[in-house]
């Protein structure tokens, strides 16, 4: 599978948040986030996949259960394992992640 960039649709998710399914294939996925607006909100959740997040543009703060706050900007990544609460904020406009999962996230996948 390849996926062109400029041909992967834009997921919205909230009217602070985007998202793009940038590839998968067997059990890993790729999906850029874009957080359109600095938050307070963490967001948390858990789910039974494996994540890592890689920022690539603005500030985070991350929160993962059973551990202290971790702060990450560009080129910082955060490992996330199965079943953990987890969570992260943006702390300025428009900044973005990359997250990949295993294995995918078939809620992520739009229906034709």
């Amino acid at each position: 599978m390849h996926v062109i960039y400029k041909d992967a649709k834009v997921q919205t998710t909230s009217e602070a948040m985007t998202r793009k399914v940038l590839a998968h294939q067997g059990n890993m996925m790729m999906v850029e986030v874009a957080f359109h607006k600095a938050s307070d909100d963490p967001g948390l959740h858990s789910h039974p996949h494996e994540q890592i997040a890689y920022v690539t543009k603005g500030r985070f703060e991350f929160l993962v259960e059973g551990r202290e706050n971790v702060f990450l900007g560009v080129g910082d990544s955060i490992y996330f394992e199965p079943n953990v609460v987890h969570g992260g904020k943006p702390l300025e406009d428009e900044s973005v992640l990359v997250d990949i999962f295993t294995p995918i996230r078939a809620d992520f996948l739009v229906k034709n």
